[in-house]
């Protein structure tokens, strides 16, 4: 039997999960952090990274870089909720602005001997990582770039003695002359 033609038995709509790295220019204060942080957690949003630092001292001027998940309507609503927000002078959703750059960094620690020393090494020199620590027993690389590349270095590292891997989360920037 067919359903009523009803508002109240409208079709559900399953919108897609976008990925999106939105830069957030805040005031340098205590509490900002907590604050964005808190219109995340307090909606039921998450965050995938999340990158802080003073980037202009003298107008004590912070950028929050912060990669999440949502439908294009949660993604929406999480730009125009920030940009209300007090300390906030201003938000940029770098996915689609389409013209920038993103970076993370990551130490991978691995413990091996004879051949998986071997191909650790080879693996790091074709990612481009650096070894910034090695014993007889344990390497530490250095690998910078998008993070795919880092999580598919650090799948590949699995098998050869993973012990430890410590990432610092997206950082984005635009390309071209013109600042955020």
């Amino acid at each position: 039997m067919e359903q009523p033609a009803s508002a109240y038995f409208m079709e559900e709509r399953q919108d897609p999960n976008e990925t999106h790295t939105l830069s957030v220019l805040v005031q340098n204060e205590p509490g900002v952090l907590a604050r964005v942080i808190g219109l995340f957690s307090g909606r039921g949003y998450n965050i995938e990274s999340l990158t802080v630092s003073e980037t202009e001292s003298q107008k004590h001027v912070s950028r929050i870089t912060i990669v999440t998940t949502g439908t294009p309507m949660v993604i929406q609503q999480i730009k125009h909720q920030l940009d209300r927000m007090i300390p906030v002078y201003r938000v940029v959703d770098m996915t689609t602005s389409g013209r920038s750059i993103e970076r993370e960094l990551a130490m991978v620690k691995l413990r091996g001997t004879g051949d998986h020393r071997v191909e650790a090494l080879r693996l790091a020199e074709a990612f481009r990582a650096r070894v910034i620590d090695a014993t007889v027993e344990s390497f530490v690389f250095e690998i910078t770039g998008n993070s795919q590349k880092i999580t598919q270095f650090i799948d590949l590292m699995r098998p050869l003695g993973l012990v430890e891997v410590a990432r610092t989360g997206v950082a984005a920037i635009g390309r071209g002359p013109e600042g955020m």
